[in-house]
């Protein structure tokens, strides 16, 4: 039997879901999309959560896309990134900003990639020290999705986030707190 790639737990009013693929840094496949969209309508229709917590189990909060789900070989047509990020990622985003109750992010290590735009579609985000941001989208072509052309700008200002999309350096939880990224949703904590 296989592990479960999301875990939920429902307790007193508090719905903790946890990214759960800890040896690829809870990087999403399709199997992860599929129990994640299945946690939260769980939360959605029960009635007595009243905050969602959302976290990484592991040493990464989430690295993204898992690009291994992804593998082309040679002559094999080229993935259709258009259709995950229509079918998978803004709905997850859609669903997580649609929630009726407040959503709280944990951000224990990297966040990467959608990890990043998911942490940041969030309410509160509060990283460990150790935790990073990174918009590394522009390492292998691409412009930042999952929301990130829209939440990045609004968080850090449009010449940060270019400067974040366009270089894909990474912003220590430290900086993202003095930067302002998320108009001072960015909390720093000694451990979480």
């Amino acid at each position: 039997m296989t592990e479960q790639s999301v875990l939920l737990d429902i307790d007193q009013g508090i719905a903790k879901v946890t990214l759960n693929r800890p040896k690829s840094l809870n990087s999403f496949n399709v199997e992860m999309h599929e129990q994640m969209r299945a946690a939260l309508n769980t939360i959605r229709n029960d009635h007595t959560v009243r905050v969602m917590l959302l976290t990484g189990n592991g040493r990464g909060f989430c690295a993204g896309q898992d690009l291994s789900d992804r593998s082309v070989k040679p002559g094999d047509e080229a993935p259709d990134l258009g259709f995950s990020i229509e079918t998978y990622y803004n709905p997850l985003l859609q669903s997580i900003r649609d929630l009726p109750m407040p959503v709280i992010c944990a951000v224990n290590g990297v966040a990467a990639g959608a990890g990043a735009n998911i942490a940041l579609v969030c309410d509160i985000t509060i990283a460990a020290k150790s935790a990073n941001f990174v918009q590394a989208f522009c390492k292998i072509g691409l412009i930042p999705d999952s929301g990130g052309t829209w939440t990045l700008p609004r968080a850090v200002g449009m010449a940060r986030a270019k400067g974040l999309a366009l270089l894909g350096d990474k912003l220590s939880a430290e900086k993202a707190q003095i930067t302002g990224m998320g108009r001072s949703r960015i909390l720093c904590s000694n451990g979480l």
